[in-house]
C-alpha cells in the first residue's frame, strides 16, 4: 500500500534529535501545539493536514517519563483522528524497557503494557533502537523495527588503537551483544560473572571469564543508568590487571549519582549516543556523545519507501 507525503512530528522529549533527523531527510518537523493546562492536563493539536500521509512521531522515553508517554499517546490519537494514512511511533529509547518479565509476584510486565497502549492509541508501526530485552518486539501485534547503534559505536572505537583491546560484558546477559561488537572489531571477549548474596538486588562481581591482564578493556552495555555497575566493573577489571577501562553504550540515561561517579572513577572514557538528551550539566570531558540521527533518518526513509530495515543490521 502506498501512502502520501512523509511527515515528521516531534514530542517535547527530544526535539533536537527530531530536527537532526529531518535535516538528513531534507525536511522540517511538522507543526503541532502542545498545551499544558493549569490542572496539568495536556492538549495536542496537529497544525497541518496529515490526511493519507505517512507520519512519524519521534518521542524517546526520558526526563519526566510518565509525561512523555502520555504526550506520545495523545499525539498518536490526534493523528489517527486527523486521518493520517500510516502512523509510526519512533521511540529511540523504549519506556519501561527493563520491565519485560514477571520476575517477582504481583507485578506488571510494564513493557507489554506500553506496547498495548501505543497500539491502542493509534500507532501502525514502531521504530526503536537497541532494546534491553529483544523479546519486547513480540509484545506488539503491529510491525516493530529495531535498529542498532553498533555501527557508529564501533566506528568510533576503531579511531582508538585497538591492537591491545579486549571487549568486556559487565554480566553474562550482555555476552551476546558484546560478541556482536567483537565480530565487527575482531577483538577477544571477557565476561564478568556477578552473584547476589543478599536481598538488596545488588550483584557483586566474583569471577572473570577471559583475560584482561595487560590489556585495554572496553565495557559494552545497552544503557547506563546510575553508573554503579559500570564503575564497579571498571574497578574489578583494574584489579585483574587491565591497563585502562573505557565504556560504550547506546542509551545515556545518566540518572541519580551517575555523573559524580564518572568524575571520581578511573574510567578513561564513556562513549554513548543521543537516543536521549544529554544536557550540558551531564557532559564531561570523558563523555563522548555520538548522533544516531542519520541511522534513524535512513530507517525512516526505508520504511517510507517500503525498503528493508533489517538490511541496516548487516
Amino acid at each position: 500500500m502506498r501512502y502520501g507525503n512523509l511527515q515528521i512530528f516531534s514530542g517535547s522529549a527530544h526535539p533536537e534529535l527530531a530536527e537532526n533527523i529531518c535535516r538528513y531527510l531534507g525536511t522540517k518537523p511538522s507543526s503541532r501545539d502542545i498545551i499544558r493546562f493549569a490542572n496539568e492536563n495536556l492538549m495536542i493539536q496537529i497544525k497541518e493536514n496529515v490526511r493519507g500521509n505517512d507520519v512519524f512521531v519521534i518521542q524517546p522515553s526520558c526526563g519526566a517519563v510518565s509525561d512523555g508517554i502520555i504526550e506520545l499517546l495523545i499525539m498518536l490519537d490526534a493523528l489517527r483522528s486527523a486521518s493520517a494514512g500510516r502512523i509510526t511511533a519512533v521511540i529511540p529509547y523504549f519506556p519501561y524497557v527493563r520491565s519485560d518479565k514477571k520476575d517477582r509476584p504481583r507485578i506488571s510486565i510494564a513493557a507489554r503494557l506500553m506496547a498495548d497502549l501505543i497500539q491502542t492509541a493509534g500507532a501502525d508501526r514502531v521504530l526503536t533502537m537497541d532494546l534491553h530485552a529483544p523479546q519486547i518486539q513480540g509484545f506488539f501485534h503491529i510491525p516493530m523495527d529495531q535498529i542498532s547503534a553498533r555501527p557508529i559505536l564501533c566506528q568510533e572505537l576503531e579511531r582508538r588503537n585497538m591492537d591491545n583491546t579486549v571487549l568486556v560484558a559487565s554480566d553474562v546477559g550482555e555476552a551476546k551483544d558484546v560478541g556482536a561488537f567483537a565480530r565487527i572489531l575482531g577483538r577477544p571477549v571477557a565476561i564478568i560473572d556477578k552473584r547476589r548474596f543478599a536481598d538488596d538486588d545488588k550483584a557483586v562481581p566474583t569471577h572473570l571469564v577471559g583475560d584482561v591482564a595487560g590489556m585495554d578493556a572496553i565495557l559494552v552495555d545497552d544503557e547506563i543508568a546510575t553508573g554503579g555497575t559500570l564503575v564497579e566493573a571498571c574497578n574489578f577489571l583494574l584489579e585483574h590487571g587491565a591497563n585502562s577501562v573505557r565504556a560504550a553504550a547506546t542509551h545515556p540515561i545518566f540518572c541519580g549519582p551517575a555523573i559524580e561517579r564518572f568524575k571520581n572513577s578511573q574510567i578513561e572514557e564513556v562513549i554513548v549516543t543521543n537516543t536521549v538528551p544529554v544536557p550540558p550539566e551531564k557532559q564531561l570531558d570523558k563523555i563522548t556523545v555520538l548522533s544516531v540521527a542519520e541511522l534513524f533518518a535512513e530507517a525512516i526513509r526505508r520504511i517510507h519507501h517500503s525498503e528493508s530495515v533489517g538490511a541496516m543490521l548487516n
